[in-house]
């Protein structure tokens, strides 16, 4: 990347013991295997016209970057998940033990179903815990309010206790080596491990940010809609459900352009708030995993598939590993 070019917008996402990175034509995952080898999985991104010409649609180019997302995301994270603890040469006899629902619906159709059903609970619980104390809250006003505190109390309390369990709790400082590598990159750095461990480990296009963003930009659309009776509030809940997400995305892209601007840098704020808790320093090993899913993305978009291979205990130059 020459000095003063604006870098491309690459993403990513942490899996078990390994890091997911995407750019405009492919997905790249690198995960630490049992024997200490790294060990490469690769997607290439398909192209659909109708989909091409749909996320150029302002808040509809959200839900379909959504979707697009929990499919590519979950095929990444199926291949980590059934590697990261066997050896090599292991995998065949791990593949047959998948479930029948995933082979019947497809890893990607099971990733969506799961993120609509989480996205149900996660909308509805509130609307039942608030009406349930319409004796202490009444009104409208009142009843969005609570609504949504419960929302959110209910996403802290969900992230603080599976980050409790030391699976994830490796997951989320994969996810900090994720965005420190994003962070080193654009700013131009030489991407070696002392470079990225000195980067932050939040960044305002997390997913994190966007789940937060849910929360906010709803509590103020359903002061658009009426709370009663119930059963209008529930039907409203559901229907707005893609109201919401698209401009939730739409406000995440915002937070990221004014990133650089002083006091409109703050909107993004609350979002680097939540990866406080979404995210974790990583250490030397998880960010040379991160380091090696980010170099062979590269690669890979600029050569072609077949600069993949599996590297076993690879020597990562911890000063001397350029980006380009």
């Amino acid at each position: 990347m020459k000095k003063g070019q604006q870098p491309p917008a690459y993403g990513g996402q942490a899996l078990v013991e390994g890091v997911m990175f995407g750019g405009k034509n492919h997905t790249v995952t690198a995960i630490r295997r049992k024997d200490n080898s790294i060990d490469y999985y690769h997607l290439p991104k398909e192209k659909n016209n109708v989909r091409m010409k749909l996320k150029k649609i302002p808040f509809v180019r959200g839900i379909v970057a959504i979707i697009e997302s929990a499919g590519i995301g979950s095929r990444h994270l199926t291949f980590s998940h059934e590697r990261y603890d066997v050896m090599p040469g292991e995998e065949e006899q791990q593949t047959e033990e998948s479930s029948k629902l995933v082979m019947v619906l497809g890893v990607a159709g099971v990733a969506v179903l799961s993120f609509l059903f989480g996205k149900f609970v996660f909308t509805l619980v509130p609307v039942f815990l608030a009406e349930m104390l319409q004796f202490v809250a009444p009104g409208k006003t009142a009843q969005i309010l609570l609504e949504s505190m419960f929302k959110l109390i209910l996403l802290l309390t969900y992230i603080s206790l599976i980050s409790m369990t030391p699976l994830i709790k490796r997951v989320f400082q994969y996810h900090g080596a994720e965005h420190k590598v994003i962070n080193t990159y654009e700013n131009n750095l030489p991407m070696t491990v002392k470079n990225v461990q000195a980067q932050s480990r939040l960044h305002f296009r997390c997913g994190s940010s966007f789940i937060l963003f849910t929360v906010i930009v709803g509590m103020f659309i359903y002061f658009l809609v009426p709370t009663d009776p119930l059963w209008l509030r529930i039907v409203n809940r559901i229907l707005l459900i893609p109201v919401v997400l698209g401009i939730s995305f739409e406000v995440l892209q915002v937070t990221n352009l004014v990133r650089n601007i002083p006091v409109l840098k703050y909107l993004g704020y609350p979002g680097l708030w939540l990866q406080l808790l979404t995210t974790k320093e990583p250490d030397d090993r998880q960010v040379e995993v991160a380091i090696a899913s980010f170099e062979k993305l590269l690669e890979i978009e600029e050569h072609g598939i077949e600069v993949l291979e599996v590297v076993t205990n690879p020597v990562i130059d911890t000063k001397t590993v350029p980006v380009n």
